[in-house]
């Protein structure tokens, strides 16, 4: 009787081991799923080509959804990061066509690396906004956000009169080329771009995993009150990181004007959406201080590589707008699942 039961608790706790294995590792089970799908129905998908293309359009995702990844691991949640994108794409482009000083009827062209570090500075302040209007005034993030985000978005049109900004290349009699090289150029044979995403994810990965800021984030988000009483600096975590989403999405901003050479106010609509979806997707709680960076880059790809091969099958886009708006309401129930119990970091 011992030896039966003891075989059927066995068996329980075997089924649910895979069971819990598929569900923590649902964005990679699906990432696999979604290459595996793609690459018998169209042979340009599975080639070393088409996987570095996709994942230098999965950049931009990619950049946009870490910032978001802390923005939502401190229960708040931002979306704004498509409407900095543009202004910030924006801001670059102006720069780069020439700062034109009236008063002293004179046109200037900064080089490449201070229009770089004076967007930076844009997307920063932006998101600094944020957090102060959510930290000191106590507006919620939604609102803030959302009222962040028509702001930046109609700054980005009064710049522009609703038009683009063409030839971002530069000339080399300025002294302002190379502006393309984040968006075209290679190192060892990868796309820059990516390498930039890859560096900022092992860099926040490390934050958060081995500094005290990691740690009164994950605190902060999980229970505010809790981490304030045990001496979090509960306001000045939320204002970093905000800023840190505004900064990651000027930097998102600077690599689609690169890729594009050329910058418009309409850059990034439903960015915000697609952010979110990936840190969704890959498991993070939107209840805040559960999730990772390596979850958050696995639903971008999921992403990306959905879309991409949709594109390549010929399916119109408006259904790869229900796929995604599918797969994200699958990734809310499969979280739901996951978080009925567990650990904080998930």
């Amino acid at each position: 009787m011992s030896d039966t039961a003891s075989t059927t608790a066995a068996g329980k706790s075997r089924n649910f081991s895979i069971g819990r294995l598929l569900l923590e590792g649902r964005a990679f089970f699906a990432l696999i799923a979604i290459i595996a799908v793609f690459s018998f129905l169209s042979p340009n998908y599975f080639t070393v080509s088409n996987f570095l293309i996709m994942s230098s359009q999965v950049a931009i995702y990619g950049i946009l959804s870490i910032g978001m990844l802390l923005v939502i691991l401190n229960g708040g949640i931002d979306l704004s990061v498509g409407s900095i994108l543009a202004l910030s794409g924006v801001c670059a482009g102006a720069m780069m066509q020439g700062i034109t000083l009236d008063f002293a009827g004179v046109i200037l062209y900064p080089p490449v690396w201070a229009v770089v570090i004076l967007t930076l500075l844009v997307g920063a302040a932006v998101g600094a906004l944020n957090g102060v209007l959510i930290a000191f005034f106590k507006v919620p993030p939604f609102v803030a956000t959302l009222g962040v985000m028509y702001v930046a978005r109609g700054v980005a049109l009064l710049m522009t009169n609703g038009l683009t900004y063409n030839n971002l290349r530069g000339s080399e009699d300025l002294g302002n080329t190379g502006f393309a090289w984040l968006g075209f150029n290679r190192l060892w044979g990868v796309p820059i771009s990516v390498i930039v995403l890859a560096v900022i994810a092992i860099l926040t990965g490390l934050m958060l995993s081995r500094s005290a800021f990691g740690r009164w984030l994950y605190a902060s988000g999980g229970n505010e009150r809790a981490a304030d009483l045990s001496g979090v600096p509960v306001r000045r975590v939320k204002i970093t990181v905000y800023t840190l989403s505004g900064m990651l999405s000027a930097v998102a901003g600077l690599v689609l004007a690169s890729q594009l050479t050329s910058a418009g106010p309409t850059a990034g609509m439903t960015y915000e959406l697609t952010a979110i979806a990936a840190v969704v997707i890959g498991g993070a709680a939107l209840t805040g201080g559960r999730g990772n960076v390596r979850g958050t880059m696995l639903g971008a790809f999921v992403i990306g590589f959905l879309s991409a091969g949709l594109v390549i099958i010929g399916v119109s886009s408006y259904w790869q707008t229900v796929f995604t708006g599918a797969v994200i309401v699958l990734a809310v129930l499969l979280n739901s699942l996951q978080y009925g119990g567990g650990s904080r970091r998930g």
